[in-house]
């Protein structure tokens, strides 16, 4: 295939083999599945051709390299199909093999949301094994009886048909004992159907048969990353308060559903081994580590992870094992600095100069190195002659001059950290991790790194995404200067994936705050806002517009309008407080802040136009009187000659009859057309009734009575009106 990872081609290659015969077909399905190992819908239509064609051998190699590793309900239901065609036939000995068949795929997908039909199946399957005596009978009641409690407690699709099923199978063996039952397992299977609905408001999102591809960032992707960082966090929070074990088990299952669609993400092998090494089993995160790896073998940053634990679990000959894979692939300087640190901490800084007078002959040795071993060597040393580079940096020179003594430096970090506020300890706490990074150990290291994150983040909830360990962590303890430990791409896509975490829960945020919260006196309480230049501000003229036209009646209420802001802007800039945003609210007209305090919180920078106008025409303002009053008290009374004065009696009287005049003009309105729009109901929003009027060739300026004007027409640059 021309593209490696071409999904086009891949879909049109399996589509091709249903129609060849199995010795044709069995290439295409290998090599697709060497592409796609965690594709359970190719693994399915590949053991269903074996199984065509009788071919039970294969069959079963098959389902031995994939049912583990593919964890999704229709390739065991495929599974079960197998099994009951081999064994059906065989009597008291294929019954056995079915039964643990069954046992053994609800042992590993019982819990899926999908495995109704298994459970299903399993029960109708016990009541078909035969009973030759009361006791076999009675030993198949108590067989169905633990199946069907076992399957009332697993949130899933027919959850509440196994319910009603089980209520009759008990009443059916004894009423008595039926009642006692059914009282006890009432509330687990209240909690299991109520689990059940949360779960699926979650997995519909999610696409079971997407392809597992490296990330390219598309937008598909990053949605289905997302579905899936909320299900892993849903199933962590144990909502069916189930014990302890299942739930790791349970989490265990979604981790690996999750890898099936998402394989070639480090980030998500690295939380799956996170999670397993915080519940205390690092056995299991060294395999989830070694999986990893065989999935991207050329993750630097998962390589790098593995050694960390390595070292930390004191495995320290297979951590070193881990940094010369990374050199033997990769011997660029960055590999060359972080085998540097870890021959310090885990064998001396004599084991580490050996190394650096090897390193340093090396082609691919640059500055970066000599940088390194420098600063290194003369703080652990106190040697200053170490230090004879004359390359290094000024802020290394600093640096190695006046920090050259470890526990003075430590020291002096945590007066620093104790004394500076939160707000202003950011720069503090970096250098801090940076200094731990070059000179501490593993733990000195995790300590300041998990301390930090507390401090600037909050101590939060258990399981809070800032507090978490995460790849991004593992990329800037492994850096150096202008080196990272993965490419450009992976880089970005980490940077995206961080953002994607931020904004998960953003639109929650801003739906439990009140409207109208954050209004003009909040913004200037931040003494962090950038204001504008305000005496640059230059008054907009509407009149001036290109293909809009105003009429003559039109005019003052627009002069009016221009000198208001024009006076309102000129006081804020000849006062004192030019520079201060405060002023502003007291200069402002009444009708203004209300409009402005009315408005809601919208995502983004350009507003629903319609709502904006709906919320001017729907508004209580303030009266004309109340604002001219203010403008008295600021000294700014209109002249006789501004048109915009008193002479001008329709501008003056339109504040005041405002609400009469929508009343009249309501009234008329519907008597004139009501034949035209009796069909449909009235909107409320004044603006879009103008608009479907006008869209029916009605002409607004008959909505509009005499003596008033319309607030409607205005704000769409059609202000129309008379002074008669």
């Amino acid at each position: 295939m021309a593209d490696k990872y071409n999904v086009e081609e891949a879909e049109a290659l399996a589509k091709r083999a249903l129609h060849l015969p199995i010795t044709q077909a069995t290439p295409i399905y290998e090599q697709l599945l060497s592409l796609y190992p965690t594709s359970a819908r190719f693994w399915k239509q590949y053991v269903e051709t074996q199984m065509a064609v009788n071919n039970d051998d294969a069959t079963k190699q098959i389902f031995s390299r994939c049912l583990l590793t593919c964890l999704q309900v229709p390739l065991w239901q495929c599974y079960i199909r197998f099994i009951r065609k081999v064994y059906d036939k065989k009597g008291a000995e294929g019954q056995e093999e079915t039964t643990k068949a069954f046992e053994f795929t609800l042992n590993y997908i019982g819990t899926d949301i999908a495995s109704g039909p298994i459970w299903t199946e399993y029960i109708t399957f016990l009541k078909s094994l035969p009973a030759l005596n009361p006791h076999e009978d009675m030993q198949r009641k108590i067989a169905l009886r633990k199946v069907y409690q076992r399957a009332i407690l697993t949130p899933t699709h027919h959850v509440e048909q196994l319910w009603k099923e089980y209520e009759n199978f008990e009443n059916s063996v004894n009423r008595q004992l039926a009642k006692g039952l059914v009282n006890e397992y009432q509330p687990k299977f209240n909690s299991a159907r109520a689990v059940y609905r949360e779960r699926k408001k979650y997995i519909e999102d999610i696409d079971w048969n997407m392809l597992a591809v490296p990330p390219t960032g598309s937008s598909k992707e990053e949605v289905q990353w997302v579905a899936w960082k909320k299900f892993l966090t849903f199933e962590k929070g144990n909502p069916q308060r189930i014990d302890a074990a299942l739930s790791t088990k349970r989490i265990i299952y979604v981790y690996e559903q999750c890898l099936m669609c998402l394989y070639h993400y480090p980030d998500v092998w690295y939380d799956y081994a996170e999670w397993h090494i915080k519940s205390g089993s690092t056995d299991a995160a060294i395999k989830v580590f070694q999986r990893a790896l065989k999935a991207i073998p050329d993750s630097e940053m998962l390589k790098y992870a593995y050694a960390e634990l390595e070292e930390a679990r004191g495995a320290i000959q297979s951590a070193k094992n881990l940094y010369e894979s990374i050199l033997g692939v990769s011997t660029n300087s960055l590999a060359q600095i972080q085998f540097l640190r870890f021959l310090r901490r885990a064998e001396g800084v004599e084991s580490a100069r050996k190394y650096f007078l090897e390193a340093r002959k090396s082609p691919s040795c640059t500055y970066h190195v000599y940088i390194a071993f420098a600063t290194m060597a003369f703080c652990l040393d106190k040697d200053p002659k170490v230090g004879l580079w004359s390359n290094v940096s000024e802020l290394y020179a600093d640096f190695l001059t006046r920090l050259n003594d470890d526990r003075n430096i430590r020291a002096l970090f945590e007066r620093a950290l104790s004394t500076l506020p939160t707000e202003e300890s950011a720069e503090v706490w970096n250098r801090f991790v940076q200094f731990e990074q070059t000179y501490g150990d593993l733990a000195s290291i995790l300590k300041v790194e998990q301390r930090r994150k507390e401090a600037l983040f909050g101590k939060g909830e258990e399981g809070s995404p800032a507090l978490e360990s995460s790849l991004q962590d593992v990329v800037s303890r492994y850096s150096y200067m202008d080196l990272w430990p993965c490419t450009s791409n992976e880089l970005d896509h980490l940077s995206r994936q961080e953002l994607l975490v931020k904004n998960m829960n953003k639109k929650v945020e801003k739906t439990n705050q009140p409207p109208g919260s954050a209004t003009i006196g909040s913004v200037a309480s931040s003494s962090k806002v950038v204001y504008p230049d305000t005496a640059q501000m230059v008054v907009h003229d509407p009149a001036k517009k290109s293909g809009i036209e105003f009429s003559s009646s039109a005019k003052p209420v627009a002069a009016s309008a221009s000198n208001t802001f024009q006076s309102n802007v000129t006081a804020t800039a000849t006062h004192g407080s030019a520079s201060t945003f405060d002023e502003i609210p007291k200069t402002t007209p009444p009708a203004l802040l209300a409009f402005l305090a009315n408005l809601p919180h919208v995502d983004g920078p350009t507003p629903n136009v319609d709502v904006v106008l709906s919320i001017c025409l729907q508004s209580d303002l303030p009266t004309g009187q109340t604002a001219k009053q203010n403008f008295v008290a600021k000294g700014n009374v209109p002249s006789q000659n501004d048109p915009s004065g008193p002479n001008r009696g329709g501008s003056q009287r339109l504040p005041r009859d405002r609400r009469a005049t929508k009343r009249k003009g309501s009234d008329r309105q519907e008597d004139d057309d009501t034949a035209s729009i009796q069909s449909q109901p009235l909107p409320t929003d004044v603006f879009r009734l103008r608009q479907m009027r006008k869209a029916r060739g009605i002409s607004t300026s008959s909505q509009t009575p005499t003596g008033s004007a319309s607030y409607g027409s205005a704000y769409s640059g059609e202000l129309s009106g008379s002074t008669g």
